[in-house]
């Protein structure tokens, strides 16, 4: 399929139908028992101290500069 091919209401229909597959995958998703464990240890460190750990602009950068 070329994409630039199609014209624009068949774009916006192939759109809808690619959202409307991933929405559905999302939804059908669950965490895992384990997962929410380690989840709410996380929140559980973070509450006890909020102070601790670096913000999401420093980590930001970290992963820029790799």
């Amino acid at each position: 399929m070329n994409l630039h091919e199609l014209s624009a209401s068949e774009k916006i229909l192939l759109a809808e139908q690619l959202w409307d597959s991933v929405r559905a995958e999302a939804d059908a998703s669950e965490l895992s028992a384990s997962q929410r464990k380690v989840l709410a240890e996380r929140l559980a460190e973070y509450e006890l101290e909020p102070a601790e750990g670096e913000s999401w602009d420093s980590v930001k950068a970290q992963i820029a500069r790799l």
